[in-house]
């Protein structure tokens, strides 16, 4: 059974113009470290997407961090995306904050073919500024950018030496049916139908296509370590069932969890039978792992916490991993970060 404990669960959502130019300037609460800049990445449609980037002065070979905005938000908006930063300047990486075509209300944002190739490309274009070790280069988002992040996994796994995603929305045309609220779309939902140019059905093609569950199956060999707070859906705008819906298409039948034992744990919010409790990781701090289960590369963890992700579990896991190395599941010896919990928004 889920064992609960008090979280600090901090939501902010943060809205950005959807137009290249006009980004507004993030707070300064909020704002990027002074050695992140922001930079023009040509992109091959003739656009040009803006991204905050740093790398270090050192010639040696470093790793890269490719962190993904949230749902509302664009390539300007730091907010909890800042802790990436910080961690790259401290620990010698370089670090690209890519806007992806910017928030996932328009056509050519919420995962689409141009999205997902701005991505590649601003990969593409870091290697060109920096030395970068290829063994290492990582991928990281919450919310919409979780969403992003498992996306990107399955659309083009041969980049990634370690994807970590958190609160993500693995089915785009499920998250349009759960922001139904009495028969009308909420803005969520609105921004679905804006970008789609329609309301999704449950078969609708162009929904699969920006839907992670459809390209999953292709992320085996890439290390995934998805995570969810156990009262996201509740407490928050993604129902942690896409987090296990997400590990069910990576993985083979063999070690997947039952549709109804899914819908079971989201009702009662108690492992059903069969499901066992996880064991401690001190990397996650007060947002304990409650239910955690791996196969092959695969990994997804409930945690007690809500809409959010735990900066110090996620940067920590990625550190560890490396192409062509099994992945590193155990993270006992890690660096302690002073922000432990996100100020992400969706």
């Amino acid at each position: 059974m889920f064992r609960f404990f008090a979280a600090a669960i901090m939501l902010a959502t943060l809205a950005s113009s959807s137009l290249y130019s006009q980004a507004p300037p993030a707070p300064a609460s909020k704002s990027w470290p002074e050695q992140v800049t922001k930079v023009e990445i040509p992109c091959s449609d003739g656009a040009v997407q803006p991204a905050m980037w740093y790398a270090p002065k050192s010639p040696a070979k470093k790793p890269l961090l490719v962190g993904l905005h949230t749902w509302s938000s664009n390539y300007a908006s730091a907010g909890g995306d800042r802790v990436y930063a910080e961690w790259c300047i401290a620990q010698g990486w370089a670090f690209v904050h890519p806007d992806f075509r910017g928030p996932n209300w328009t056509p050519l944002a919420l995962g689409s073919d141009r999205a997902v190739q701005d991505v590649v490309e601003a990969v593409a274009w870091a290697r060109r500024q920096t030395d970068v070790d290829e063994t290492r280069i990582y991928l990281i988002g919450v919310s919409g950018g979780g969403h992003m992040a498992m996306l990107m996994a399955g659309r083009h796994p041969e980049l990634w030496a370690g994807v970590s995603a958190w609160c993500g929305i693995s089915d785009i045309a499920q998250w349009h049916a759960e922001h139904q609220k009495g028969g009308k779309s909420d803005r969520y939902a609105q921004n679905i139908e804006a970008a789609l140019g329609h309301a999704p059905a449950r078969d609708d093609a162009e929904a699969k296509k920006r839907s992670p569950i459809t390209w999953l199956n292709r992320a085996t060999a890439v290390p995934l370590d998805i995570a969810h707070g156990i009262h996201d859906g509740r407490k928050g705008s993604v129902p942690f069932l896409h987090a296990l819906h997400a590990f069910n298409a990576v993985v083979p039948a063999s070690d997947r969890l039952p549709e109804a034992d899914i819908q079971s744990c989201y009702e009662t919010q108690k492992l059903p039978a069969g499901w066992s409790a996880a064991g401690p990781d001190a990397s996650f701090g007060s947002w304990t792992p409650l239910f955690r289960k791996m196969s092959g590369n695969t990994r997804v963890t409930l945690f007690e916490g809500g809409h959010e992700i735990v900066h110090q579990a996620a940067l920590n896991w990625l550190a560890k991993q490396q192409k062509g190395r099994p992945v590193v599941w155990d993270v006992r010896d890690f660096t302690v970060l002073g922000t432990a919990a996100s100020d992400s928004g969706k």
